[in-house]
């Protein structure tokens, strides 16, 4: 029997280590816990979040006898201070195929869920208001911006992979919105572009002289 015992902990042990560097890999955000099935108690607890001591009772006194998966979940609980845990269970066995322990690993999702609400509030702005018409009316980076990302969406193309010939074709189209009237907008429309001011100039000639 203690042969049997000292087996099983020599075992159950090879999955710390594990257990160690899960919790490092995603800390702070994950606690994983080695529980011995074999005594019901916690044997191992690393990066703790739940606040439980080693040799504090399991509660997993059905699964010693019950277990035909060897990975049950995600699932979620609720951690000691209300926040959501999504946690994934993984089952140990001894080399006859019997369940000796549990690693669970427990992620607080609830930080997570902060963070999304936070930026949710930031990106939805709850006090932006309508752009005011005399400020704006003379805009013409917003009104080339939104010109351009609409002639990409048509086209199905992207701002970075656009050839030498799409990039006339573009500066074409702007000429023809009359985007080139605001002062500047050549050298803007270069730079987002990524060609020379020269360039642009050229095309222009071109189109104006079409």
């Amino acid at each position: 029997m203690a042969r049997g015992a000292a087996i099983r902990a020599r075992l159950l042990a090879r999955a710390v280590p594990m257990a160690d560097a899960i919790a490092a890999l995603l800390f702070p955000f994950a606690e994983v816990v080695v529980h011995d099935l074999s005594s019901q108690t916690i044997a191992h607890i690393a990066n703790n979040l739940s606040r439980r001591e080693l040799g504090d009772a399991s509660a997993l006194d059905d699964l010693a006898h019950s277990a035909s998966e060897s990975v049950i979940g995600p699932y979620e609980k609720q951690n000691w201070d209300g926040g959501r845990m999504r946690s994934v269970s993984v089952i140990v066995r001894d080399d006859g195929s019997a369940p000796i322990g549990v690693v669970c690993i427990n992620l607080n999702v609830a930080v997570f869920e902060q963070a999304r609400a936070t930026l949710d509030l930031f990106v939805t702005g709850a006090r932006i208001v309508p752009q005011p018409a005399q400020l704006f009316r003379d805009d013409w980076q917003e009104r080339i911006n939104t010109f351009l990302h609409r002639w990409l969406s048509d086209r199905q193309l992207t701002l970075t992979g656009l050839s030498r010939e799409r990039k006339r074709e573009l500066i074409t189209a702007l000429e023809h919105d009359g985007a080139f009237r605001g002062r500047s907008a050549a050298n803007y429309v270069a730079s987002v572009l990524g060609i020379g001011r020269a360039t642009v100039f050229n095309y222009l000639k071109e189109v104006r002289a079409s």
